[in-house]
């Protein structure tokens, strides 16, 4: 949900330092539950929702979540139109698909992030889903946005069932060839990805050797989980951080606001 600014002009504007994503998995929660989480990630700082995680998450579900938080961004933005002393932008934030694969779409997302797993070893990841995809992101509008995703060890669920060459700490110089590569297929964006739930993050000289390719925007995410490690990413050249595991963790939603809040005054 976003005034009159592009989504990829949002994503790539880098006039506000580095920000975060709040990561939602619909298929690990109702999409209330989704909602109120989403609410409470953006009043505590967060500057865009992704859907996704789970790869057997069917639309129906991915589509409940994002209409319902869109439902509830809408009335929250309305109410602030209402009152002089309330700023509007506040809920002026982007829904953004994080899909597993073709089968985890939906008309209600402001974009999805149209990726192609750069270090898989199979088809599927590389042009099958986004094959399968692309006709219904067309018929419903849905702002796709040039990614190129690189998982690195441990990698987690994603790298398992992607099939993915996972990128060592120490291949630095492979990172920078990666960045290269996906700038020159045209690519805005370099997701780097540790994997969810990983208890170790990007390494930060991998980051750096990614941020040598200047065009593009840089997500960094997995195994991030307090405000050092975020600093960490975002001193090493990331534009966006995100996190989901210590969302989905929180014992409540206090909880869940002051995590992400030393995150965001972190970065």
């Amino acid at each position: 949900m976003l005034g009159e600014q592009s989504l990829l002009d949002y994503i790539l504007s880098t006039n506000h330092g580095c920000r975060h994503i709040t990561l939602i998995d619909p298929g690990k929660q109702s999409p209330q539950i989704a909602t109120s989480r989403a609410i409470a990630a953006i009043e505590a700082g967060s500057k865009m929702i992704f859907i996704g995680g789970s790869t057997d998450t069917p639309d129906e579900i991915v589509h409940s979540t994002c209409k319902s938080i869109q439902e509830e961004l809408e009335l929250r933005c309305f109410a602030a139109s209402q009152d002089p002393s309330a700023d509007e932008s506040t809920w002026e934030i982007p829904v953004v698909l994080f899909p597993g694969g073709a089968h985890a779409l939906s008309p209600a997302a402001d974009g999805i992030t149209f990726m192609m797993l750069m270090n898989s070893r199979i088809r599927r990841f590389l042009i099958d889903e986004q094959l399968n995809g692309a006709p219904y992101l067309h018929k419903f509008s849905v702002e796709a946005l040039p990614t190129g995703y690189l998982v690195f060890t441990p990698g987690g669920k994603v790298g398992e069932v992607g099939e993915v060459d996972l990128i060592e700490s120490d291949q630095i110089e492979l990172v920078n060839s990666y960045a290269r590569t996906a700038q020159m297929f045209g690519f805005k964006i370099l997701y780097l990805e540790a994997g969810s739930g990983a208890n170790t993050q990007v390494n930060s000289e991998c980051i750096e050797s990614a941020r040598l390719v200047e065009e593009l925007c840089l997500i960094v995410g997995g195994g991030i989980r307090t405000g050092q490690q975020a600093a960490k990413a975002a001193k090493a050249g990331a534009n966006w951080v995100v996190t989901g595991t210590l969302t989905e963790d929180a014992d409540s939603i206090q909880q869940l606001k002051e995590r992400i809040s030393e995150i965001v005054e972190a970065i």
